[in-house]
């Protein structure tokens, strides 16, 4: 099956080719039925516990797997006037948890303001950080900032190994997240007499599922500690999600159909039920709302009568709302499942 994905400049026409690839896929059954042999479907939020924000789509990064498409090149970025909608609304819910993403989402310039504001109500912030960031000359401050507002972070590192590492997320960047993650360490994140959470992120190198959370974990801590003296709270394992950069990787490989069918026929009702998108709000970096920053990604907002944009908020209408799942979400459904918040099952 062919696939030509269109060009950056135009992103909407490139998401609407994935779903038109992934609505013909060969996978069988399509997701939703698999949800209704499950007694799921149509799938329902179960209340609303993290408030997740994409503050744009530019990073100092260009990874393989990103799902976001992000880079250097990305112009797409939260304004001031968003951000403000977004801390407006969170003012208005008992919502504990703020997750900020990107791209790198500390490269935009209300990253900081919208971490002190979230902090200021009260809520825990987490902060999705690719490492490397940290070491820019203009963010030389940025980890002793993370630190004084108490934000947790989830941090990517795909190997303890730096040909891994640097496979999947470019030249030299497995230095440099060792480097960043020693300067952590001397903030206190990641210490076991610390309040300073410290997690990292594994995505497979490649088209397969990732191994168990738990023995992946002990792995990383045995090797991270004895190699570099790193320390760090828990791994979460992340399924590669087939769409955006990952799923140009399937098709110019030739393992699209494979790794679709792999994801289907490893469907895990148990960890549909707890799928992320049961508990998250996504907003865009335009402020539009999604069920999930995969479907953000996909131009896929939240729909069956809920607002669309984070001014028009109102979270009574999000707590139950009906989620709009296609076949992508094979991703977060296969094995022990997969979330922002590592396996679900």
């Amino acid at each position: 099956m062919a696939l030509t994905l269109l060009g950056r400049s135009n992103p909407l026409a490139s998401s609407a080719a994935q779903l038109r690839l992934l609505d013909q896929s060969i996978v069988s059954p399509p997701f939703n039925l698999s949800l209704t042999q499950a007694g799921l479907f149509p799938l329902h939020a179960t209340g609303l516990a993290i408030l997740q924000i994409n503050v744009g789509k530019l990073c100092n990064q260009t990874c393989r797997h990103c799902h976001v498409d992000a880079g250097p090149d990305r112009i797409e970025i939260m304004s001031r006037e968003t951000a403000e909608q977004c801390v407006t609304a969170l003012a208005k819910t008992d919502i504990p948890t703020i997750d900020i993403t990107g791209g790198a989402p500390e490269l935009n310039p209300n990253f900081r303001w919208l971490v002190e504001q979230a902090r200021e109500l009260g809520r825990h912030v987490v902060d999705r950080c690719n490492l490397s960031v940290l070491l820019l000359p203009s963010q030389a401050d940025l980890a002793e900032f993370l630190a004084s507002q108490r934000v947790e972070i989830i941090a990517s590192l795909p190997s303890y190994r730096a040909g891994q590492t640097d496979t999947q997320r470019g030249d030299g960047i497995f230095e440099k997240s060792i480097e960043a993650l020693r300067l952590l360490n001397r903030f206190g994140y990641g210490r076991p007499d610390s309040e300073l959470v410290l997690n990292l992120v594994y995505n497979p190198v490649g088209a397969f599922l990732p191994p168990k959370q738990e023995a992946l974990e002990a792995q990383f801590k045995k090797e991270l500690r004895a190699r570099h003296g790193i320390e760090f709270n828990r791994l979460y394992t992340i399924t590669n999600m087939p769409i955006s950069r990952f799923l140009e990787f399937l098709m110019e490989s030739g393992n699209y159909d494979q790794y679709m069918t792999r994801l289907a026929n490893a469907f895990n009702p148990a960890a549909a039920a707890g799928v992320m998108c049961r508990y998250t709000l996504s907003v865009g970096w335009d402020g539009k709302l999604y069920d999930c920053d995969f479907n953000q990604m996909l131009d896929l907002p939240v729909n069956h009568g809920t607002p669309s944009h984070i001014r028009e908020f109102d979270p009574m209408q999000f707590h139950h709302r009906q989620i709009v799942t296609r076949n992508h979400c094979y991703g977060c459904t296969a094995g022990s499942g997969s979330s922002c918040s590592g396996a679900t099952s």
